[in-house]
């Protein structure tokens, strides 16, 4: 799996409170373009968004899942976008206290034409675009993302 980490120069607390709301998904996530639902369970395991990914008019309608979460630590996702495929996505979040956390994004493809993609290829174009991935949630907890007053 292609794993970037970042320092966060907010707390643990925050960043989750972005990542919970699956209505911010395409703000932060690179390739989501919109939300078209969210299960209420969100983000418990087996709930779902509904999102499309790519750019109009060139959408692709797919999901993501939840496949394992611990609250305000780790999600586990299986991201889906057909026809590209498949990949399972890892998220964790470590409070190192005060105002500051440690976020990593791991990823690979697990089904699909992305797979057939040599890994020291995919590798690197996974890495720049979680970088950014990254960069946005961690804006998005800055600003505020995902707290309701």
């Amino acid at each position: 799996m292609s794993t970037v980490t970042q320092l966060f120069k907010s707390p643990a607390t925050d960043i989750w409170k972005v990542i919970e709301d699956g209505w911010l998904y395409p703000g932060w996530v690179v390739g989501a373009s919109r939300i078209r639902a969210v299960d209420d369970q969100w983000p418990q395991v087996g709930s779902k968004l509904h999102h499309s990914v790519g750019s109009w008019p060139f959408l692709i309608d797919d999901s993501t899942s939840v496949t394992a979460m611990e609250a305000g630590r780790k999600l586990e996702l299986l991201a889906r976008g057909w026809p590209m495929g498949e990949a399972k996505v890892l998220i964790t979040l470590e409070d190192l206290g005060g105002s500051q956390c440690r976020v990593s994004i791991a990823e690979d493809a697990v089904r699909g034409p992305g797979k057939v993609v040599p890994k020291a290829l995919r590798d690197p174009m996974i890495s720049v675009r979680n970088r950014e991935t990254l960069r946005r949630l961690e804006l998005m907890a800055a600003g505020g993302a995902g707290r309701t007053n």
